[in-house]
């Protein structure tokens, strides 16, 4: 991943709306979800859910799927972890890091 990739996908995720539903692909994990499950779930309505997916989508952070009539979004995991990559890219001077919880977060060096 490149700087401008990188400043595009946190772009994306700097809005409130798409974060959640961007964390919520990710829990859905590879089944995905179709809009009427995202729209009921975090209460969007449809004209909002799709400018926010087609975003997303824009970012690289997600992608769409024709199943019949109906549409599945799913995250794009090798673009979320390509973007984690290049922000911990050169942690703590290059040694491996290492996180003990969501509070304490340490590197190992």
């Amino acid at each position: 991943m490149n700087e401008d990739q990188a400043v595009q996908a946190l772009a994306a995720l700097a809005h409130p709306i798409r974060l959640k539903v961007f964390r919520a692909l990710v829990v859905s994990g590879t089944r995905g979800l179709v809009p009427g499950v995202m729209q009921e779930g975090l209460g969007i309505p449809a004209s909002t859910l799709s400018f926010h997916l087609k975003e997303l989508a824009h970012a690289g952070l997600v992608s769409a799927e024709r199943d019949s009539r109906s549409l599945i979004y799913r995250a794009r995991f090798d673009h979320m972890n390509g973007l984690l990559s290049y922000l911990t890219e050169n942690c703590c001077e290059g040694a491996g890091c290492l996180v003990r919880s969501t509070e304490d977060a340490t590197c190992g060096c």
